[in-house]
């Protein structure tokens, strides 16, 4: 079964720094939890030349950021500063307590960037940051970034999730990451796919709940990421940001997506039946 989420309809502007929250859980008909097994969350975030996001601590949350253009400048109390770019990735493995700043310069162009939330296997790891250059990208093949501990991907989480990226030329058709074990969750950074019978536009997300191996083909030049999860991994839900309190209960998101499915279905009927103006005598 493939699902498929538009934009989100989370957003937050705080002045310079605006985040766009996609919630994996949300894409099911019936959710019960905004996350998906280990995937708590996937924020776009854009961060505006000269803005700095102050020094504050995360807990329990296993926060990958992806960079495909532009930089982020990363400062901490263990390693001190960073750099993230599109050659360069972090993974920050928050545990029992992690404190950074996030920040760009006035000479630095506009950021945009993804910030993925894991959850982990367990409550208050010790704390580790991971930085390093990536492997070289190639035009239309999968590059593995992330994968659980222990395992061949060049950085890792504490928790069952591989996480793939990919640039795609216009007319491109590949097939997604695959385990026969593993659920899919892929988010469309840029351009436009079709998977299956469906377009994904630029913002869009889909889930395949242990379904069938799956293309994308590209409509116009594309990124993407994608994830390989284990949904009944066991994982700690204390993270931060990643399960923060303030998140909607699933009771309420389910009520919120009813009403506006119907909501939605009302205007096109209305749409539809609106009477036409007079033509001109």
């Amino acid at each position: 079964m493939l699902l498929k989420g538009e934009r989100t309809f989370v957003v937050r502007d705080s002045g310079g720094f605006v985040v766009h929250v996609n919630m994996p859980g949300w894409l099911r008909p019936k959710p019960t939890d905004h996350g998906h097994g280990p995937l708590a969350m996937v924020v776009e975030s854009l961060l505006d030349p000269g803005r700095q996001i102050a020094m504050h601590e995360h807990r329990n949350d296993e926060i990958i950021s992806w960079v495909p253009d532009s930089v982020m400048r990363h400062d901490d109390r263990a390693t001190g500063r960073l750099v993230i770019d599109r050659d360069h990735l972090m993974v920050m493995n928050a545990g029992a307590s992690f404190w950074h700043s996030e920040e760009t310069l006035a000479s630095d162009p506009p950021l945009r960037m993804l910030q993925i939330l894991i959850r982990p296997r367990a409550a208050d790891l010790e704390p580790k940051i991971q930085y390093g250059p990536l492997p070289a990208a190639a035009a239309n093949a999968w590059r593995h970034l992330v994968g659980p501990e222990g395992e061949d991907a060049p950085f890792y989480v504490r928790s069952a999730v591989d996480v793939f990226d990919i640039r795609l030329e216009a007319g491109a058709k590949v097939e997604f990451p695959y385990r026969q074990d593993r659920d899919l969750y892929f988010y469309v950074f840029t351009g436009s796919v079709v998977v299956g019978s469906q377009v994904f536009a630029e913002g869009e997300q889909g889930l395949s709940l242990s379904g069938g191996r799956l293309d994308a083909e590209a409509a116009v030049p594309s990124m993407l990421v994608a994830f390989l999860l284990d949904p009944d991994a066991p994982v700690t839900r204390q993270g931060t940001i990643g399960d923060h309190r303030k998140i909607p209960s699933a009771i309420f998101i389910r009520a919120f997506l009813r009403w506006r499915k119907f909501r939605h279905m009302w205007y096109r009927l209305f749409s539809q039946r609106r009477p036409k103006g007079k033509k001109a005598m």
